[in-house]
């Protein structure tokens, strides 16, 4: 049975958007055949930013706080694959194998079917000038990623990897980024 994972973004004690883990945990659980209830329950550190890293499969195993520090991602390799990451898997082999190719890069955008999905570590969104748009096929249903679907500040759309340098942002979301712009991406 794989192990699964959850990381949530702890800022002074409080565990950010944790609605949203839970029902990540929950709905993971049940397609492993694990349908009896599990709440996360945390205890934070109180002051600075951490993130809390998850592990479970019919129980949690583990919970970890790690201090937190942002790391700078400017460039990208587009990189085809056909890696399936339909659940946070604690084993990241594949993609930790992806990640030998990025070519000097500082960052991996995974293209599946000629279509642009996330990077090793995010969802993605572009912008076009108007609005931010997410790839309606990601390889992970990321929790931030659904947040703002729900607030209808971003919308899904097929991107296919020939367009990506069509657009005028590109934005990275993650439970510990949230919603990162990254100015004069440079993708190769």
């Amino acid at each position: 049975m794989p192990r699964l994972l959850e990381t949530i973004h702890i800022l002074e004690g409080k565990a950010l958007h944790l609605p949203y883990h839970q029902r990540r945990l929950e709905t993971s659980r049940k397609r492993l055949g694990f349908h009896s209830a599990l709440h996360l329950k945390l205890s934070p550190p109180k002051e600075g930013e951490h993130k809390c890293r998850v592990v479970y499969e019919e129980e949690i195993e583990s919970i970890e706080y790690l201090p937190y520090c942002k790391k700078e991602i400017r460039s990208f390799k587009l990189l085809h694959s056909d890696i399936i990451y339909d659940l946070k898997y604690e084993n990241r082999n594949e993609i930790n194998a992806l990640l030998q190719h990025k070519s000097g890069a500082d960052e991996i955008i995974i293209v599946k079917n000629g279509l642009v999905t996330d990077t090793s570590i995010a969802n993605l969104a572009f912008f076009d000038g108007e609005n931010w748009l997410t790839p309606r096929k990601p390889l992970l249903q990321g929790t931030t990623r659904q947040r703002l679907l729900d607030e209808r500040k971003i919308s899904c759309t097929d991107i296919a990897f020939t367009q990506v340098k069509n657009y005028k942002k590109i934005a990275l979301m993650n439970a510990m980024v949230g919603f990162c712009v990254i100015e004069n991406a440079i993708i190769s």
